[in-house]
């Protein structure tokens, strides 16, 4: 492809990327092109549109860009893998397909912080309503907190399995509340999960936003083509050089070099490669710590010593138990009944395939010191692990559970100059005593949960960490040696205005260069407390209006529910 000039280059075709390229190409007189380094999303691909499917991803060098963290010294050592989607739509095409906005407190955090007043939940609301059509919202007391029109589809989760009905009976007996809508009026407490699924099928942001606009004659989308660094003219940046890549994720070409790098120039780069591309990208340009830069021999553009800094994640362990009933959705994993579920689904776009069976859960604070939920529940009626692997046996159930404000805070830096070389990623998991308490009470409050008289029929005891792990140290052993992420990395190139920050609050401009933006999860200053695509879409939106220079959509301050206060909060 030959050197082109065009309006935007947006590098990384995942969640935020395919938003801002539908956004951004919806004017007809700017050109845009997307690179992203995986490969098409085929609609042909049952792994990635088959919602039940989506352990089989995690982990396949097809779809996944398999991380692993250095050794986490609070984790006996362990490397933690972390799956990234490899795949046109990014992780939102691989990952467990559950939609929480986080908690209206989260994005006030945001706003306390200097420079920061336009990202309080009044003035994200709209960009959260404006990307959705919530499908159970309309008639709902959380109807003004939803949308209705927008290109992400959101189905609730039908939660009508036996052991979903004793989970929310079992919240009630063990003292915590029911909420009609965790997205909308009031998060804290339990209710069914809203699901970026339609019609049977995953919805990914790539099939949401990036393919209706595809057809646009401005909008040029390349796959496979990963960027090896940025170009700059002294500090502005002007486009960026990549190499296109083999169908199997290797190299192309014949040399150990791969094929030929080439360059696409353009007004502004926008870079949109997640919590973990970004910053190693932006390292690779010469923008990051200079002196960490001089020591891998990359020429310095500018000193900005938070690339890369202020990783944050959720670690989660399941508590799991057997069931004394058949209902579990065990049976539809045999390997005898997979093509029978795979059939009903590729016909009817129905049965155990077409849900993520992560159909309910809630959010609760583990003791009365905490301002709002710190504690995220998934429940699943089935016990078995997120990649799908170690199944428990039998019948059985389970609840994924862990802190949502970890104080514990990471890295992520490149270990060389290579562009195919993954950087070094330490989390530092549950290296503080505020980390290690919430664990120790989130394990009590999802067994006290667990044992209530509603699970009597089915409980057939505790599988995993087991009974003979009772006290706190016991607790803390079992996650040190357990414990998974919830693949929600974040905060790597945060917003702010303080010396570690990376990105303007009002542009998402790179501190210290020009016409370079980035927009996606790592511009996150906090991690919010559930799962974090939702609200990497409302910044993708809203950074859409910031980059074309619209009027932002106004803010909406209404009423929300805040327990400190006892009753509404604006």
């Amino acid at each position: 492809m030959a050197p082109e000039q065009f309006d935007y280059i947006i590098v990384g075709g995942g969640s935020a990327g395919s938003a801002l390229a539908a956004r951004l190409s919806a004017d007809p007189t700017t050109r845009v092109l997307v690179l992203e380094a995986g490969r098409p999303d085929y609609l042909w691909d049952p792994f990635i549109h088959m919602p039940a499917a989506l352990t089989f991803p995690i982990g396949s060098r097809f779809y996944d860009w398999q991380y692993s963290s250095e050794p986490e010294p609070y984790l006996n050592g362990r490397r933690i893998y972390h799956a990234r989607g490899k795949v046109l739509g990014g992780s939102s095409s691989i990952n467990g397909m559950i939609f929480q906005r986080g908690n209206p407190l989260d994005y006030e955090r945001w706003a306390a912080d200097a420079g920061m007043s336009s990202w309080d939940y009044a003035h994200c609301l709209p960009y959260f309503k404006r990307m959705e059509n919530c499908l159970a919202a309309p008639g709902t007391p959380s109807e003004a907190f939803r949308g209705s029109d927008g290109p992400l589809v959101l189905e609730r989760g039908p939660a009508t399995n036996p052991l979903f009905g004793a989970w929310f009976e079992a919240v009630q007996q063990a003292g915590y509340q029911l909420t009609d809508d965790v997205n909308g009026y009031r998060q804290e407490g339990f209710a069914a999960f809203d699901r970026n699924i339609s019609h049977g099928r995953r919805l990914s942001a790539a099939r949401a936003y990036l393919h209706p606009a595809m057809s646009r004659p401005n909008l040029r989308v390349v796959t496979r083509a990963h960027t090896t660094r940025i170009l700059f003219s002294g500090t502005r940046a002007t486009g960026v050089e990549f190499v296109l890549t083999g169908p199997a994720g290797t190299i192309a070409g014949t040399g150990a070099g791969g094929s030929a790098p080439r360059q696409a120039h353009g007004g502004e780069v926008i870079v949109c490669g997640g919590a973990f591309g970004s910053p190693q990208l932006l390292q690779l340009s010469g923008v990051g710590n200079a002196s960490e830069l001089g020591r891998l021999g990359i020429p310095v553009v500018t000193d900005l010593p938070g690339v890369g800094e202020n990783l944050q994640d959720h670690l989660e362990v399941y508590v799991q138990y057997g069931s004394k009933l058949p209902v579990s959705v065990a049976p539809a994993l045999k390997w005898r009944n997979r093509p029978g579920v795979a059939l009903r689904w590729a016909l009817a776009r129905s049965g155990p395939g077409a849900t993520n069976h992560f159909e309910a859960g809630g959010f609760a604070r583990s003791n009365d010191k905490v301002r709002y939920p710190n504690l995220m529940f998934h429940f699943l009626p089935i016990a078995v692990r997120y990649d799908g692997s170690s199944p428990a046996g039998g019948h059985g159930y389970q609840v994924h559970i862990g802190p949502m404000y970890s104080d514990s805070r990471g890295t992520v830096k490149l270990v060389s100059d290579d562009p195919f070389a993954k950087p070094a990623l330490q989390f530092n998991y549950l290296s503080t005593p505020t980390d290690r308490s919430e664990w120790t009470e989130a394990v009590a409050i999802a067994r006290k949960i667990l044992n209530q008289p509603a699970f009597d029929d089915f409980n057939a005891g505790e599988l995993s960490p087991g009974p003979e792990v009772s006290s706190e140290r016991e607790v803390l052993d079992w996650v040190a040696r357990d414990a998974e992420t919830a693949l929600h990395p974040s905060c790597t190139c945060a917003m702010g205005t303080g010396p570690l920050s990376v990105t303007d609050p009002e542009s998402l401009a790179v501190h210290g260069v020009s016409g370079l933006r980035v927009v996606d999860a790592s511009v996150m200053p906090y991690v919010t407390n559930g799962n974090i695509y939702a609200p990497t879409m409302m910044i993708a939106e809203k950074a859409a209006d910031l980059i074309m220079g619209n009027t932002p959509l106004p803010p909406e301050p209404i009423p929300y529910y805040r327990h400190d206060s006892g009753s509404d909060a604006v």
